[in-house]
């Protein structure tokens, strides 16, 4: 068993190129790895103290760099996951912050968002640095997850020779089963432990999205900006304490909201004052409540004062929004309160500070007096409509060949790539892959998302380009 990680691995954009294009045809990308298709797929945890080489491992799992990694502990505080595959199937991987019993303060909210990725995963790996051994936090971990149903495995991370193997031995005294020796760092045994996590992965999540039910609304924005007013209005009632100090709203707060005869699934959050990982006391375990709220929304109502400048904060939220993937709204509050001059100057923002996303649907609103909110409903309906879309892949591959003629993409290094074919790989939101012969640079990826938009009335919701470059090694695998 080969420990080559690139193996089964969907490459990053510029990875590679083909040199030989002559034996392609578009025959053969008639299913590419069942990335056409949009699926649940089972969801790997990876846990352990501070400093064990988790995202290290993590990264080794992915075959690319994508968790932050430094020498110092707790560099990882969120959960994050990645879409990884592996021998042809398909996992998430969940990044961990570590894991410490007894923790307080940043430490226990971490150890919170850790246990909440261990409750909700299918498989989990606890990572033990097998040069120290058992400590007295790895028999705590080992203790909670021995009464867990979930399939453990253990990976003794370090063993960068095979006089270490013997130091893994130790690692029994866990409960856990049998120790798996592995190197993230080297990649040393990762191929075998990748073999073990599969079979242990089951072939479809344990949860499974729930279907149906009230489309789920985030109300996110800078504190201060009239969420819990909006959500009082919506509701008819105070079901949001509101005040004029900014951070009033801490927990997110969840109602269910009858418009236009359909019920809405709302949740109010708190305002994001700073960045979550700069954050402290309180805030910090606002933010971490808030981008969950976020994640488990559909489409998420940004609120912007009006009335004043449009601020960093606020540009903030946009960000968590667009890195989300969620639907987007943006409402401006506070319009009753908008001269002439106003809106001249409110105008020229958002032709600057709003320029990433020119598809956003806007609403003009006053939280307060209750103006204009009948027009959220529609907005989000449009918005949902897009994030849920799905083109067929003859009409994309002729509309993308019509384009591609008109113009071109630029040469790299001489040469002028070519997309052979296209698919969309998901919904929620709308996700491309694009099957190429060199990499398209950033621009030329803009244009067509542009252009895709506009062909297929994508307002409302952000769409995904990846780019998939094979290489020779993988060209010669497919003969």
């Amino acid at each position: 068993m080969t420990d080559n990680l690139d193996s089964g691995l969907v490459p990053l954009p510029g990875d590679g190129t083909w040199s030989d294009e002559s034996d392609w045809q578009l025959s053969d990308f008639a299913d590419p790895e069942g990335v056409g298709e949009a699926e649940h797929v089972p969801v790997l945890a990876i846990v352990g103290r501070p400093n064990v080489g988790k995202s290290t491992l993590v990264n080794r799992i992915l075959g690319r760099r994508e968790a932050v990694v430094e020498d110092i502990p707790g560099v990882t505080r969120d959960r994050v996951s990645y879409s990884a595959s592996w021998s042809g199937r398909r996992f998430t991987v969940v990044d961990t912050g570590g894991w410490e019993p007894d923790a307080k303060g940043l430490q226990q909210a971490v150890a919170a968002q850790a246990e909440l990725a261990m409750r909700t995963a299918d498989a989990i790996v606890l990572v033990v640095d097998a040069t120290v051994g058992a400590t007295a936090t790895d028999e705590a971990v080992a203790r909670v997850l021995r009464r867990s149903k979930t399939p453990v495995i253990v990976a003794a991370n370090k063993v960068d020779s095979e006089r270490l193997e013997a130091e893994t031995a130790s690692l029994w005294t866990l409960g856990l089963g049998e120790p798996f020796p592995v190197s993230a760092a080297h990649g040393r045994g990762a191929g075998d432990l990748l073999d073990i996590i599969l079979d242990r992965l089951p072939q479809t999540p344990r949860e499974a999205p729930v279907l149906g039910g009230p489309r789920r609304v985030a109300l996110v924005g800078k504190p201060n900006v009239g969420k819990s007013s909006l959500l009082n209005k919506l509701t008819g009632s105070e079901r949001s304490v509101v005040d004029n100090v900014a951070g009033t709203t801490v927990d997110p707060v969840d109602e269910l909201v009858e418009l236009d005869g359909r019920t809405w699934q709302f949740v109010d959050t708190a305002g994001l004052r700073r960045k979550v990982r700069t954050a402290s006391g309180h805030e910090y375990y606002a933010s971490l409540r808030t981008r969950s709220a976020l994640e488990a929304a559909e489409v998420a109502i940004l609120l912007i004062d009006a009335s004043q400048p449009i601020t960093e904060q606020d540009l903030r939220v946009l960000s968590l929004v667009i890195d989300s993937g969620r639907a987007l709204v943006i409402a401006f509050n506070k319009w009753d309160l908008v001269d002439e001059d106003r809106r001249y100057q409110l105008d020229k923002e958002i032709d600057r500070e709003l320029a990433r996303v020119p598809w956003a649907r806007r609403v003009n609103i006053s939280a307060s007096t209750g103006r204009a909110v009948q027009k959220l409903v529609p907005a989000l309906d449009a918005a949902l409509e897009s994030w849920d879309k799905r083109v067929s892949t003859g009409p994309l591959n002729t509309w993308l060949k019509e384009v591609i003629a008109a113009n071109p993409p630029p040469l790299r290094g001489g040469r002028q790539p070519r997309v052979l074919f296209a698919t969309q790989a998901a919904t929620r939101p709308p996700t491309f892959v694009l099957f190429t012969t060199g990499f398209l640079e950033a621009g030329y990826r803009r244009f067509l998302e542009r252009r895709l938009r506009e062909e297929f009335n994508f307002d409302g919701s952000p769409v995904r380009i990846n780019v998939r470059v094979r290489d020779k090694r993988e060209q010669r695998r497919r003969k």
